[in-house]
């Protein structure tokens, strides 16, 4: 024999597992089709309304003399459980066939039988599963009592006025239990179906952030290198290398957006991982926007810890919204990009040398160019950071300039 202390795990393991079991039961009861247990729930009460001894116990109108079992009781107790196979498919149906069944086994003064019950479970389904005719159904059935009673009464029932209304109450109270869960279900439903519309709206406007931080990034890009282009037609080394920094930025701009094609095409299957655009690196970044134009300084501090997706793309796109405005409004001015990591969280500085009154835009920018940001960029960097949790700054500098600063949590999610 085990000792003791060797006896107890296994006792207090049967439990958990017999929950986990019965988890897995309850689960695989909810993913079969309405209609599949509906007919094995009728099959079953069928069974148990001839199996002794719950074959005696039912609900009783009337106390009208018993007699003896029969052919028609065993018949109409059938009617009052079978009909239960369609009570979600046609629950109007079921209960006229169930509640039929009841006030003639009743009325012949049949046993008592444990598929009386089938008039409740029909009467809860009107509540909880008619789609149509859902007042016409409870008045036609309260009609239907109203002429069971008085039959009652003619055949010799003691009962009275009240005790007839008391049974009425009973009824109506197992129909609203049905109309209750019809409404929770209801409310259910528009919940989800409200969570559904705000998580689309979420990433509509997601994917509207993208889409201004690649176009207005690369398209700027392109627009000035390819600007500057012009002048140096004399210089067809430097003219090869403004044309192979225009190609890169386009290159970049196609691959950026089949990313977001990717993301748009989704069918949900794919992991979030898999489905989140990520761009290339901060020094990349810089690199290409030094290799048109503009001088930039990239400064990094700390080791860069392991970041969320959505915390690591923030501040990628922070750095390009800012190399975006330096390039378009302080063009030739000297740009400073600061990274300083921490195990929790990872700052991003864009300075920008200037006047405080704002710099000079680029002149290949100055027919319309400066309306491609459509306004949508600190705005959209601000409600992207602090949507992680973290803290956002932007605005003109008192020695001159303009300085966006934010601090992200790495931890933060997308």
């Amino acid at each position: 024999m085990l000792p003791a202390q060797d006896r107890g795990p296994a006792r207090g393991s049967r439990p958990a597992a017999a929950t986990a079991w019965l988890r897995l039961l309850v689960r695989w009861w909810e993913a079969r089709p309405a209609a599949v247990k509906d007919r094995e729930f009728a099959l079953v009460f069928t069974v148990l309304s001839f199996t002794s001894p719950l074959s005696r116990i039912g609900a009783q109108f009337g106390d009208l003399p018993v007699h003896g079992a029969s052919v028609a009781s065993v018949l109409l107790t059938f009617g009052q459980t079978l009909p239960i196979a369609v009570r979600t498919r046609w629950p109007g149906g079921c209960l006229a066939v169930a509640g039929t069944s009841f006030a003639v086994h009743q009325s012949l003064g049949c046993p008592a039988t444990f598929g009386s019950l089938g008039l409740y479970i029909a009467l809860y389904s009107v509540g909880a599963h008619q789609e149509r005719l859902r007042r016409a159904v409870p008045l036609a059935a309260t009609g239907g009592y109203v002429l069971f009673g008085v039959a009652l009464h003619t055949l010799g029932s003691p009962h009275g006025l009240i005790d007839y209304l008391l049974i009425y109450l009973v009824l109506v109270a197992v129909w609203g239990l049905g109309v209750l869960v019809r409404r929770q279900r209801g409310q259910e439903a528009a919940r989800r179906h409200l969570s559904a519309q705000v998580a689309i709206a979420a990433e509509r406007s997601r994917m509207a952030r993208e889409l201004h931080d690649v176009v207005t990034h690369h398209v700027t890009a392109m627009v000035v290198q390819a600007g500057a282009a012009r002048y140096l037609t004399e210089s067809p080394d430097r003219l090869g290398d403004a044309l192979d920094a225009i190609n890169g930025t386009g290159r970049r701009a196609l691959a950026e957006l089949r990313f977001l094609l990717g993301v748009l095409e989704a069918t949900g299957d794919a992991e979030p991982r898999e489905r989140t655009p990520m761009p290339g690196r901060v020094p990349d970044l810089v690199e290409q926007t030094r290799a048109g134009g503009q001088p930039v300084e990239l400064v990094e501090d700390g080791e860069q810890p392991a970041m969320a997706i959505g915390a690591r793309l923030a501040a990628y796109r922070i750095v390009q919204e800012s190399l975006t405005n330096a390039v378009k409004y302080a063009a030739g001015h000297e740009t400073r990009v600061r990274l300083a990591h921490t195990p929790g969280w990872t700052e991003v500085e864009v300075t920008t040398a200037g006047t405080a009154a704002g710099t000079h835009e680029s002149a290949a920018l100055r027919d319309g160019g400066p309306h491609i940001s459509g306004g949508r960029g600190l705005t959209g960097l601000r409600e992207r950071v602090e949507m992680l949790g973290g803290e956002f700054a932007a605005g003109f500098r008192p020695e001159g300039g303009f300085r966006v600063h934010a601090r992200i949590p790495t931890g933060g999610a997308a």
